[in-house]
């Protein structure tokens, strides 16, 4: 089983008086993750909110009655509790009421699961993402050679578990994913009524990984308009499919403003999108670089979360078209990256970023030193 880096991070967050929130995509291994957690333990009290008869648990619920119900349990996990309504306070009520008991709650969708809890739960819980598995985990299951020859099969049907551990049949898996998790999780939200549009819109964005996107016209690729669009990207991103990249500027005249980049949190599902899996070998060379660019970038805002790195990303660009792929400011510290799958391919910081950011670090990330950017 491979070992998550969420696992010691949540243990030690465990029995200080707060709720415990897991959020993610289906399929990452949250259920997984609970049971390494505390699947030898016999006092947890397991609740999944897919099943039927669990809502009804919590319905009209008081204190008294979910004392009664939790008896001499001492962990409670609800697993898929944005199927509970009003969860927010359900959850409240066993914080506040029973404080011997350890409360986890997971979800697969932040768009759901965080409208319901982080106004009841404020200043109650710990929150944590998971993801698909990522480069780290997978260089500490097997080693750092092992994953660095795995690469460009990554780069293609990416880290989800199941595909990882299925070897043979990710497209299989993937197309699974895709039309159990995308077309109809998202689908069946109440906000999302064209389906069609919004088909055509992850595939456009899938198209587009590592160029800039605009909601204009996007809006007629696809037959919506612009800020039907923009509602349908963050509910997107809020399903943990895709994430956005603002551009950088501090107000140097020729640097380009309100610029956005999206990229996949997994580079399977954006290559399932559009139903290639080619090797990488026979694509074209701007394509390697876009899936390059995407999984590089995704990999690091995972590591970045995971590792509790808080900093601000971007890319940035120039009406000159001058860009740097992705940069990174922490405690007042620029760092600007390059990504190139081909690692002779000789790489400058261009000069007017240098002239304008002083101080600030610039590097290039090949497959010969992404260690370097993901460890």
């Amino acid at each position: 089983m491979i070992a998550r880096k969420l696992q010691p991070t949540i243990t030690n967050a465990l029995n200080h008086g707060k709720a415990i929130i897991i959020m993610g995509p289906r399929q990452v291994g949250k259920s997984t993750l609970l049971k390494q957690l505390f699947g030898a333990r016999q006092d947890v009290l397991w609740l999944n909110g897919d099943e039927p008869d669990v809502p009804a648990i919590f319905d009209q619920a008081t204190s008294i009655r979910l004392k009664a119900f939790i008896g001499n349990r001492k962990v409670v996990i609800v697993d898929e509790a944005q199927r509970i309504s009003d969860i927010g306070l359900k959850l409240k009520l066993i914080i506040d009421n029973i404080s011997d008991v350890q409360l986890v709650a997971s979800g697969s969708s932040s768009f759901e699961l965080s409208n319901k809890i982080n106004e009841p739960l404020t200043g109650r819980k710990f929150e944590y993402q998971l993801f698909p598995l990522s480069f780290g985990e997978m260089v500490d299951d097997t080693d750092l050679l092992t994953e660095k020859r795995m690469l460009k099969h990554r780069m293609v049907y990416g880290y989800y578990p199941d595909v990882v551990t299925s070897s043979g049949l990710e497209r299989e898996v993937l197309a699974n994913l895709t039309s159990s998790y995308l077309y109809k999780d998202i689908l069946s939200l109440d906000r999302v009524q064209k389906s069609e549009q919004l088909v055509r819109l992850l595939q456009c964005l899938a198209f587009q990984v590592g160029s800039q996107v605009s909601y204009n016209e996007l809006a007629i690729h696809v037959g919506l308009d612009a800020k039907t669009v923009e509602r349908y990207i963050s509910i997107l991103e809020k399903c943990f499919i895709i994430f956005r990249l603002m551009s950088f500027s501090r107000n140097v005249r020729n640097e380009l403003r309100k610029s956005r980049k999206i990229y996949f949190y997994d580079n399977g599902v954006r290559n399932a999108i559009i139903g290639n899996y080619s090797p990488l070998e026979t694509r074209l060379s701007n394509e390697i670089g876009a899936l390059w660019e995407n999984f590089a970038i995704a990999e690091r805002v995972k590591k970045n979360i995971y590792d509790r790195t808080f900093c601000n990303q971007w890319f940035w660009r120039t009406k000159a078209q001058q860009e740097i792929d992705y940069i990174e400011e922490s405690d007042g510290k620029i760092s600007a990256f390059e990504f190139k799958w081909n690692p002779k391919k000789v790489v400058r910081v261009p000069q007017s970023f240098a002239s304008a950011y002083p101080g600030s670090s610039f590097c290039s990330i090949t497959p010969e030193n992404i260690e370097d950017f993901l460890l």
